[in-house]
């Protein structure tokens, strides 16, 4: 028996679940075999006994998870397969920004239209467990969501000319924030002749993270990344455009599933080919969400606690509790770097980004505010000392 395409919720009791029209009558059911083989296909892509309990507390729809998005269209998929999808106009009312519409990785709940249709109507979102998400790109200050309900993300970085670990600093703040555990992947290691050098480099902010190397032509690494996808656990590929995200989704899956394209002769850099984000279920298990390549990444929140961890501890131990880190007498932080055991650029990366998060959310007036106190201390102590330039200036 096949659950009924129109609008219907699922209520389960024991080993029997029963679809039930809106009216409350009992329109099929499932039980032992029937329900298992209706839930099978959603636990390959990660349903939980959690999960269920979850969805069996609202009275509409049955779960679902979303697999692409494209505006304002889903593909989803549910225990009787995949079908498009949209969004219910009392969740678009409900909703306070973007923050709050589905993201690839979302379980939902989904109606169907009608009988003869095979279209959905997303009518709720499960809570998240994990959520990636960023500024917008631009001047707004709106929350962009990536991707939710990952268990590991990949934080792909080439180790041609495009290394830079600045960029790593950035993505490691999203990982952490995001609830997922970060593993570092660097890609085309054929192309590099100083990994070693590199790898030291990595490993100065990696603050622990596990980093894999992997070669799309020697094969190397692909192994150990695979290893990492276990049988219901989703794992996202995130990454600036051309690191070869789309290569290495391409041998998890043993065949040509996603667009590659040579990298450029001019920069060493690859070229951008993902456009949207979308789920694709591995052989043997596991799931793997693609990405397109962030061009610019604006932190919206972010933990420096964890990626800077090594700074955070020595600045404990400064002489003064508020101490910038400067010229101040007793500074751990600077000792370290002046010992070589800190390099200088990590400072400076850490304060950048602690400016960045404490300008979010600020107006015009607010931000010239902020960015005075951190240069001269006060307004007022910025009007003096411009008094006393224009003092000296005199003849």
């Amino acid at each position: 028996m096949q659950a009924p395409p129109f609008a219907c919720f699922v209520t389960q009791l024991g080993r029997c679940a029963f679809f039930v029209g809106r009216n409350g009558r009992i329109l099929c059911g499932y039980s032992g075999k029937g329900l298992k083989k209706l839930n099978q296909n959603l636990r390959n892509y990660g349903l939980t006994e959690a999960l269920e309990q979850q969805a069996g507390q609202y009275r509409h729809g049955h779960i679902a998870r979303v697999l692409e998005q494209h505006r304002e269209l889903y593909r989803v998929i549910g225990g009787e397969g995949e079908l498009a999808a949209g969004i219910s106009g009392r969740l678009a009312h409900q909703a306070d920004g973007a923050m709050d519409y589905p993201v690839v990785g979302d379980w939902v709940l989904v109606d169907r239209v009608e009988e003869s249709s095979g279209q959905g109507v997303i009518r709720g979102i499960l809570p998240r467990k994990s959520m990636l998400s960023r500024q917008a790109a631009g001047t707004t200050k709106a929350r962009q969501a990536i991707a939710a309900n990952m268990d590991t993300l990949f934080l792909c970085m080439s180790l041609n000319a495009d290394f830079n670990l600045r960029r790593m600093e950035r993505y490691l703040a999203l990982a952490w924030e995001s609830g997922a555990t970060p593993v570092i992947v660097l890609t085309k290691a054929d192309l590099c002749l100083t990994l070693q050098e590199r790898l030291r480099d990595i490993a100065m902010v990696s603050g622990g993270v596990d980093v894999l190397v992997c070669s799309a032509q020697s094969q190397e690494g692909y192994r150990e990344l695979r290893a990492r996808i276990r049988p219901g656990e989703t794992a996202a590929l995130v990454g600036s455009s051309g690191v070869g995200k789309s290569t290495l989704i391409n041998r998890l899956m043993g065949k040509e599933v996603l667009a590659t394209r040579e990298i450029r002769e001019d920069d060493a850099r690859g070229r951008h080919t993902t456009t949207s984000r979308q789920m694709l279920l591995l052989p043997g298990g596991g799931i793997v969400i693609d990405t397109p390549g962030m061009r610019e990444l604006q932190l919206d929140a972010a933990d420096l606690s964890k990626t800077f961890e090594d700074i955070e501890e020595l600045a404990a131990g400064c002489k003064y509790g508020d101490c910038s880190h400067g010229g101040e007498p007793g500074c751990l932080v600077q000792k370290a770097i002046r010992e070589g055991e800190l390099p200088g650029a990590r400072l400076e990366s850490y304060q950048k980004l602690k400016r960045e998060m404490a300008y979010q959310g600020l107006n015009a007036r607010q931000l010239e505010r902020e960015k005075i106190n951190a240069m001269f201390g006060s307004k007022g102590e910025m009007k003096r000392m411009r008094k006393e330039v224009k003092e000296r200036k005199r003849p």
